[in-house]
């Protein structure tokens, strides 16, 4: 677990650190909610050492640098923030007077992050699984729920045999799930803070016999113990709200995947959908928009 991990580095590797290393040892081990998102030079300023002292230390311990030192302390803390903290986390990362930039800057960060994280073979196998499903079924609560929408809309133009979860009531979630079985699929949406009610959907499911596809933020994600294909896509939070544009990006390559393998039938599904979305004016054409006087 990489909580009790990196607390175990630590505490093994105190005794033969250096005082200026304990020092950072101390604020890490009362304080790691606050130092995650420090660079190594914010760290060392905070504890009083240098910014190299910061990147020995990490070594020692048993990292490879300061980054993955890092990592080890934002994984910790990511599904344990309140929303007030958050807020506190957020305006020490951000920056204020350039607001757009920053956070801009930050999803790119987390999309190439993704691309060097991700798994061919799972996404392939997920990609397998959803197009030989007799019945798909999405879930995910908060605000993850966008995702489950929007994956459910487009697989239901592409198979309509999708049914997305929509409910808080546990009670609703298995009267809608206990049909499923080893010929169904269930996609399940975890991200920080991870919801109880999404694991145990996919758990439910699981026992089903149907097969499960976690989409979440990373491999140790609680969720990743009960799926059969795990896809990682990285999210972090901007304030009090979650980042999710590499995971939706994620969703984006999934029915990219989806509609290339079924390029036929799919072709045939939209051209029917042109024709009624043309008959029955669910679309503006050109010129439509324009103003009585412009036309």
């Amino acid at each position: 677990m990489i909580v009790q991990n990196l607390l175990d580095r630590v505490n093994k590797s105190f005794d033969g650190l250096s005082k200026r290393q304990k020092l950072i040892a101390e604020y890490i081990i009362n304080q790691y909610d606050k130092a995650a998102y420090m660079t190594a030079s914010k760290l060392g300023e905070t504890v009083g050492v240098s910014e190299s002292t910061v990147v020995r230390f990490a070594v020692e311990i048993g990292y490879d640098g300061y980054p993955e030192l890092q990592r080890a302390m934002q994984e910790m803390i990511r599904d344990k923030l309140t929303s007030v903290q958050r807020i506190d986390v957020a305006s020490n990362r951000i920056d204020s007077e350039d607001i757009l930039t920053s956070v801009l800057n930050q999803d790119i960060k987390l999309i190439k992050k993704t691309i060097e994280e991700n798994n061919s073979e799972a996404f392939e196998r997920s990609v397998d699984y959803i197009l030989n499903a007799h019945k798909i079924y999405i879930f995910a609560v908060k605000s993850s729920f966008a995702l489950a929408r929007f994956l459910g809309y487009y697989l239901e133009l592409i198979f309509g045999n999708v049914k997305i979860i929509e409910t808080t009531s546990k009670s609703e979630m298995y009267e809608q799930l206990f049909r499923t079985g080893e010929d169904d699929v269930m996609i399940g949406i975890s991200f920080p803070r991870y919801s109880s009610s999404t694991m145990e959907a996919m758990q439910f499911a699981s026992q089903q016999g149907a097969k499960v596809i976690a989409i979440t933020d990373s491999m140790s994600s609680p969720v990743t113990k009960i799926s059969d294909c795990v896809l990682v896509a990285k999210s972090d939070m901007a304030s009090v709200v979650d980042s999710l544009v590499a995971p939706l990006s994620l969703i984006n390559a999934l029915i990219v995947a989806t509609v290339s393998r079924k390029r036929d039938d799919v072709t045939h599904t939209f051209r029917q959908l042109e024709s009624i979305w043309d008959r029955y004016n669910i679309y503006l054409k050109n010129g439509e928009n324009k103003s009585d006087e412009e036309k």
